[in-house]
């Protein structure tokens, strides 16, 4: 890939609807490392799919240092069979998580409900 197949910080952040500090803070904790020319970043193919493997992990929940653990694994087995294993564990995880706030949040909004219904029975006595 050549550098004019490369995206530029500022394309990066407009293809992703990112910030370019986000951007930076990722590269920061070594999420993404773009090639630099003196002090452009430019990503790549590699940078592009990790860029969506870690919005797509962050849109799920998963923490930055999750996703960051997950990622390592893809660099330690090139058959991604680990990466696999490792996913299905903390996806099963996430979802359980995600299936208890969804319980927490239906009951939240009953309870708002049954307090609006009350306050509309008060007003129209």
């Amino acid at each position: 890939m050549n550098d004019q197949d490369k995206l530029t910080l500022k394309e990066m952040c407009a293809k992703f609807d990112v910030t370019p500090r986000t951007l930076r803070y990722y590269e920061y904790i070594e999420l993404l490392q773009p090639d630099k020319q003196g002090r452009t970043r430019l990503f790549g193919i590699k940078e592009i799919a990790r860029l969506e493997l870690i919005l797509r992990g962050r849109r799920f929940g998963f923490s930055l240092e999750e996703i960051r653990q997950w990622l390592e694994l893809y660099n330690q087995d090139p058959n991604n069979k680990t990466q696999m294993e490792a996913w299905l564990e903390l996806s099963e995880n996430q979802i359980k998580e995600l299936e208890y706030r969804k319980l927490q949040l239906e009951e939240t909004i009953q309870e708002l409900n049954d307090l609006r219904k009350q306050t509309k029975t008060i007003l129209n006595k």
